[in-house]
């Protein structure tokens, strides 16, 4: 998912990419320095700590990069879905909330951390003991709850995204392989001639092999260059996708300034899901020198990814209109720079897999392992990771469509943990302690726009799925054009 890259060491780049979207589980699997990017938890020693901790600017680089992915790419379709007012204004307040959001998740995990007496608490030990402090003699009971909710919705996200990488790779490279015959080096002419090939479930299929093989990778160093080759693609791809995109802008004028409102419950999905970033804040605001600052960095950072995500979503959207495709990849013109861009977000894509499938593995495997003996560990780890990548492919060839998997993702998931769980934590934590009336009246205003959200987002991508029937449309049969 990440696709910013630093001047850094081969070793931390992986521990922060694996490190970011840790479950908490992991954490008392691995004791070790080494192994400490998967729950994020420093060393006991506080001096170890500022040693080894990374500096405001790298915290600055990996939010930034924590944030890139596929979903940028499907935020001008998402502007379509909205309307070229709607889309930006929207984007622009989720950008907003999200980013609070996040800095009340903070602000919970350092006063249970001081509580405690704890040097890091992550996403579900800060929800557990935010019900613990709830007036309510329910919540405090079933409090163990919270961290589960948390893990089940890491486990969706991180499957969800592993989903929507395998529908990217199909559409891509079906694209790819259909224009070969015409592709050419002049970038500044239509053409439209495609060789058709097979179905896009069967390219998923074609994947799945090489899939399998990351997964099996066990040994997280050797992920370092995986890590490191994705971040270079995607940032090489991005940059020549925006410079393509503001080339020639036609008159905007012809576009709606609000789209229809069954569309923007599909917006809303897509944008959630490109923000979907706050399990990232605890584990980097931990590997932080000075972890007093971290604040500012993730206001600055998350302005800088809004303003991002407004620009590219705006020009793409501005730029192809109503011929705008799930992924933006999708409407680049048929010439070797731009079928280059594919085939290096393919590679991307690829690599990254594995960094995102890591999450729930770590979730999953250790629960089901810790029940047999030592004998059986190792061929039940592997079964597990073999099944849960075949899943993700089944997955993907059932819901083929890019943007509604998107969609669907950012609405189940996304919303849970960046718009409804967090303020909920902050009245649950702050209410014995007289929380402001203001306050709680904006918490559960946030709340409620991320359940409408959960709602109307998630009933509309099924029911566009629902409607495709037994014959999806692929937004790989594309037509390129100037």
């Amino acid at each position: 998912m990440s696709m910013a890259k630093s001047a850094r060491s081969p070793q931390e780049a992986v521990d922060l990419d694996l490190d970011l979207r840790s479950p908490p589980e992991s954490a008392k699997k691995l004791p070790n320095k080494d192994s400490s990017f998967l729950d994020g938890s420093p060393s006991e020693s506080p001096s170890l700590e500022t040693t080894k901790g990374i500096t405001a600017f790298q915290t600055l680089v990996h939010l930034v990069k924590g944030n890139m992915g596929t979903g940028v790419l499907g935020l001008p379709l998402a502007m379509k879905n909205a309307g070229i007012l709607m889309g930006p204004l929207s984007l622009l307040a989720i950008g907003f909330i999200s980013c609070h959001s996040m800095h009340i998740l903070i602000r919970c995990a350092r006063r249970f951390c001081h509580r405690f007496n704890k040097p890091f608490m992550d996403y579900g030990d800060t929800v557990m003991h935010g019900l613990e402090a709830n007036p309510s003699a329910w919540l405090r009971n079933h409090a163990h709850w919270g961290r589960r909710i948390v893990s089940f919705f890491l486990i969706v996200t991180q499957m969800g995204f592993c989903c929507v990488y395998i529908v990217f790779l199909a559409d891509n490279l079906k694209q790819v392989v259909e224009a070969v015959n015409s592709t050419t080096n002049n970038c500044y002419y239509k053409t439209e001639i495609l060789t058709p090939t097979m179905d896009s479930r069967l390219y998923m299929l074609t994947f799945l092999p090489f899939l399998v093989l990351i997964v099996l990778i066990r040994n997280l160093r050797v992920l370092t260059v995986f890590s490191l080759l994705a971040n270079i693609t995607m940032l090489t791809s991005l940059i020549i996708i925006v410079q393509y995109i503001v080339q020639e802008i036609p008159d905007p004028r012809q576009l709606p300034l609000v789209a229809n409102w069954k569309t923007y419950s599909l917006f809303f999905g897509t944008a959630i899901f490109s923000f979907e970033s706050i399990g990232v804040v605890l584990p980097l605001e931990n590997k932080m020198k000075d972890a007093r600052r971290f604040p500012v960095i993730l206001s600055l950072g998350m302005s800088i990814v809004t303003a991002l995500y407004v620009s590219v979503g705006s020009l793409g959207y501005l730029r192809f209109g109503d011929d705008v495709k799930a992924s933006i990849t999708l409407n680049l013109p048929n010439c070797w720079l731009y079928q280059s861009v594919k085939i290096l977000y393919i590679v991307g894509i690829l690599c990254t897999y594995a960094l995102q499938f890591y999450v729930p593995a770590e979730i999953i495997i250790p629960l089901a392992t810790s029940r047999v003996s030592k004998r059986w560990a190792l061929p039940l780890d592997l079964f597990i990771r073999l099944a849960m990548v075949s899943l993700t492919c089944i997955l993907a060839i059932l819901i083929p469509r890019l943007d509604l998997v998107l969609s669907l993702v950012g609405s189940l998931s996304g919303s849970a943990l960046a718009f409804i769980i967090p303020p909920l934590l902050e009245i649950s934590t702050y209410y014995s302690e007289g929380l402001s009336p203001i306050t709680i009246v904006k918490d559960t205003l946030i709340s409620i726009l991320g359940f409408v959200g959960f709602v109307m987002g998630t009933y509309q991508a099924l029911d566009e799925l629902i409607q495709s029937g037994d014959s999806p449309t692929f937004s790989n049969s594309t037509i390129f054009i100037q």
